[in-house]
């Protein structure tokens, strides 16, 4: 493998078999990614910094190990969301008020990675604190690759396009509200939210009251199994229990009341729950009983776990719609509803549903995300509605804490903007999630990256 459009547009487990076969060095992987960023970048925005000669010294080093051909991830660049420690970078978070100082230590996510063989060519944008779904703050704005007006998604958005165009073909991200979701659902990719507990957390203070948890994005099922195996720091079964003639119900109403869901994502449900059906699997039309009082308590929990971040930043260094958040969760904060265990009380709600199911169908986003511009500079509540009418379908299940994916499946109408599903199960049930994605992958392959359409 020498060609380096090749390179940079293979999957991570093919790039990995290539470099531990001696057909590729990590630093000609490396080398193919960043100069894919250099050609591709500027108009994505998808990274606020490029690590390129660190990337490449380590890709170097990482050459000289004895265990290179052990490596699951040996040479495979690899993109970090910008509020993930990575030794030697500041961590911003997208904002003005953060460090400069540089990370002593990787975060745990990151270390797992590197120790697994990949390369860190650099750190992706983010909303400012991570807060809202369109990645844009004073260190730039991340873009949706398959189409330049529209936002990536956010607060994973830079992470899923750097994926999405080809720069990189994994990268880490994590998920508080839809954080990983949602910009793997705009962007076409995959894009898993583990449940609670299975990987390190360790985002921000106290991880949005417990509601995030880190996890990957890639183009391919398969590239993401392995890639969350390494991060959970266990072996992926041969096969997931339970892949063969499951129970899914499949649905198409919004968990939060007063939310539609539009026709495209409503028909992408349809679309899958009869490919499943062909594919043997007992597909059943049916709606989780979701509690009336989801949107405020989502929303007190977002609030409150914005609160605790920005507590020890100058605020005058804060964008004001961050501001406004935060004073909203100090509010929220005096209230009985953070003291209330919701969690538990969402679970018994939705136990009994998914044990007539073993996976829900359902959308990953109510319509097309909204139009790349500085939204950092528009008004709080301005923000909070966009983002609560585009993206109301994955907040239940970090209330719950349960695994939930979205992946791509067919595209937008009149656009070759991908559209997207979302598959939930129960606590532990992450590998089945991606046995199924990896199905319908290949019952409906999806394209993997926009690098083509961008070279148009």
């Amino acid at each position: 493998m020498t060609d380096t459009s090749a390179i940079a547009a293979a999957p991570a487990t093919t790039l990995a078999a290539a470099v531990r076969g001696k057909r590729l060095t990590p630093r000609e992987a490396v080398a193919a990614s960043l100069a894919r960023i250099d050609a591709l970048d500027s108009r994505v925005g998808a990274f606020r910094v490029i690590r390129t000669q660190q990337a490449l010294a380590e890709a170097d080093a990482l050459a000289e190990r004895p265990d290179l051909d052990q490596l699951p991830l040996a040479g495979v660049p690899l993109a970090v969301k910008d509020n993930l420690s990575v030794r030697g970078e500041s961590t911003r978070i997208g904002s003005a008020a953060t460090s400069t100082a540089p990370a002593a230590a990787d975060h745990e996510t990151v270390a797992r990675l590197r120790a697994a063989g990949a390369i860190v060519v650099g750190l992706t944008q983010v909303p400012e604190l991570c807060v809202f779904g369109t990645s844009d703050s004073v260190h730039g704005i991340a873009r949706n690759p398959w189409d330049l007006s529209r936002t990536a998604g956010g607060s994973s958005g830079g992470s899923a396009a750097a994926v999405a165009s080809g720069m990189v073909p994994i990268a880490l991200g994590n998920d508080g509200m839809g954080s990983l979701r949602i910009p793997a659902a705009n962007c076409g990719v995959l894009g898993l939210k583990p449940g609670y507990g299975r990987v390190p957390a360790g985002i921000g203070d106290g991880d949005w009251y417990g509601m995030s948890e880190n996890g990957p994005l890639a183009t391919t099922a398969d590239d993401a199994r392995l890639m969350f195996a390494i991060l959970a720091g266990e072996e992926p079964p041969s096969e997931s229990p339970g892949t063969h003639t499951l129970r899914i119900a499949a649905s198409s109403r919004s968990p939060l009341a007063g939310t539609p869901l539009s026709r495209p994502y409503a028909d992408a449900v349809r679309a899958a729950a009869r490919l499943l059906v062909d594919d043997g699997h007992t597909v059943t039309h049916d709606d989780p009983p979701y509690p009336l009082s989801l949107a405020t308590t989502s929303l007190a929990r977002w609030t409150a776990g914005t609160a605790k971040d920005a507590a020890p930043l100058d605020p005058k260094l804060l964008a004001p719609r961050t501001r406004r958040h935060a004073a909203a969760g100090r509010l929220f904060a005096r209230t009985p509803l953070l003291r209330t265990d919701h969690r538990e009380l969402l679970r018994r709600r939705l136990t009994p549903f998914f044990e007539r199911y073993d996976v829900l169908l359902m959308p990953a986003l109510a319509r097309r995300g909204p139009a790349a511009a500085p939204w950092h500079e528009r008004g709080w509540l301005r923000n909070v509605l966009v983002n609560t009418a585009y993206a109301p379908t994955t907040p239940p299940w970090n209330l719950a804490g349960w695994p939930a994916l979205t992946l791509p499946l067919g595209t937008l109408p009149g656009t070759s903007a991908p559209c997207a599903v979302q598959l939930v199960t129960r606590p532990g049930g992450e590998y089945r999630l991606l046995a199924l994605a990896a199905r319908i992958e290949a019952l409906k392959p999806w394209e993997r990256t926009a690098a083509q359409h961008l070279a148009k």
